[in-house]
């Protein structure tokens, strides 16, 4: 059986998206970590690892790949999310009734943020 242990995304400026991510998702980094490479735990309950890995990769958009991550309170995290650096991506084919909200972190990294109000996950 395979479980999903970490999710990496390729960052420039490993200490500013350190910063950013354990920030967003309330992870710690895991001591000793590298010059070039940092793995992101939860701080409380089960969820999967976040490494941040400083080689440079091209951006593709729409990205192959993002992290869509559930808020009970879905303004408040986006709004959280907007001062910590993230920006709120406008989509002109985004459905009326979305249930997610697509952002960019510090360094253009996409991910949604899903409205998980009333969701049991």
């Amino acid at each position: 059986m395979l479980v999903v242990g970490s999710i990496v995304i390729r960052v420039a400026d490993l200490k500013a998206q350190i910063n950013f991510w354990t920030k967003a998702l309330d992870y710690l980094v895991r001591e000793p970590r590298d010059d070039d490479f940092a793995l992101l735990h939860p701080r409380q309950g089960a969820a999967p690892n976040v490494s941040l890995d400083a080689h440079y990769s091209d951006r593709l958009l729409p990205p192959r790949i993002h992290l869509d991550l559930y808020a009970q309170d879905q303004q408040a995290e986006v709004e959280r999310l907007i001062e910590l650096g993230a920006q709120e991506i406008h989509w002109d084919r985004q459905p009326d009734d979305a249930d997610f909200v697509i952002m960019e972190d510090p360094e253009g990294n996409r991910f949604c943020v899903i409205d998980a109000a009333g969701s049991t996950r």
